[in-house]
């Protein structure tokens, strides 16, 4: 058995500007998941790495110091020169529930996964055990890379390499149409699916949990979380159903990167060996507490009391 377990997330992270007066911050989904997770497992044999691209400017070493400094490790991230990171502004209303603003047509991020891109080297099974990306990373690539992507992923499967995705749909990136095209592959080679019901009613129309997680099941995937906001959340795999109660979270100050943390502490509990069950119970309190606090990030000392077997 290798030493350590090398866990890459694949994806975007942008300078996230919110709050009246307006704070500087920094979030995307992967690279939010890709924290709480290095956060929960510090201490174990897992490692925790981000796949993106960054410019050569200070805002970018100060992100990649502010990575490094969480334990997340940075040696995947592209630095191109004369490019910047992504900006973002997050608008809340007075229930907590954001919108948002982008700026990132043009980010580092954009123009590497634009390129030719040897895909072999994120998924070298030599230093990459399983990928964490979700479907922003997917609708940030152009069409003919994406689809070099779900090729190489296959390969990447086939050798014994572990795939988790979140369906995180934004239609202002992609159609439904082709978002659920190269869902739908990825979701054949899945590991642990980790599904946001309002998302998966935005590709599919209305219908129930029950029904989207069967669906996903009959692809291939071998464990699908439906997440439902404050609802229990579903765990569905080819022998059982299982409900997990959400945790009633104390105020609402920014319901930002929720899911995200759901899935780091979700994953992070399953690599650790608790069941589907205690994962999804430490998912929602993870994501109780993340939703009491501005930003995406929460403080390290604002993290609720996770213990996880080492």
């Amino acid at each position: 058995m290798r030493d350590c377990l090398h866990i890459a997330c694949l994806g975007e992270c942008m300078v996230e500007l919110s709050g009246q007066p307006l704070q500087r911050r920094y979030g995307g989904d992967t690279l939010n998941t890709a924290l709480y997770m290095a956060r929960l497992l510090a201490g174990s044999r897992a490692r925790v790495h981000y796949i993106s691209a960054l410019g050569d400017d200070r805002l970018s070493d100060e992100l990649i110091h502010q990575w490094q400094c969480e334990g997340i490790e940075a040696a995947r991230v592209t630095r191109l020169p004369g490019t910047l990171p992504g900006l973002y502004l997050v608008d809340v209303d007075p229930q907590g529930e954001r919108s948002f603003l982008y700026w990132r047509d043009t980010s580092a991020a954009r123009q590497y996964f634009a390129m030719e891109t040897d895909f072999s080297a994120w998924l070298d099974r030599g230093r990459t055990d399983a990928l964490y990306l979700s479907g922003i990373s997917l609708a940030l690539l152009p069409t003919n890379r994406r689809l070099a992507l779900l090729d190489a992923l296959e390969g990447f499967v086939a050798e014994g390499g572990r795939l988790w995705f979140d369906n995180n749909f934004r239609p202002a990136l992609w159609s439904a149409q082709d978002a659920r095209a190269a869902h739908e592959r990825v979701l054949a080679m899945a590991e642990i699916a980790l599904l946001t019901l309002d998302d998966e009613h935005q590709l599919y129309g209305q219908h129930t949990a029950e029904e989207a997680a069967r669906r996903t099941v009959a692809l291939g995937c071998s464990e699908v979380v439906i997440k439902q906001g404050a609802r229990p959340c579903l765990i569905v795999t080819a022998q059982r159903e299982i409900e997990v109660p959400a945790q009633a979270p104390g105020k609402v100050v920014d319901s930002c990167a929720a899911g995200d943390a759901f899935a780091a502490a979700y994953l992070a509990s399953r690599i650790q060996g608790l069941s589907a069950h205690e994962a999804a119970a430490n998912g929602h309190c993870l994501a109780a507490t993340v939703i009491g606090h501005p930003g995406a990030i929460i403080p390290a000392h604002a993290m609720p009391d996770i213990s996880l077997p080492r």
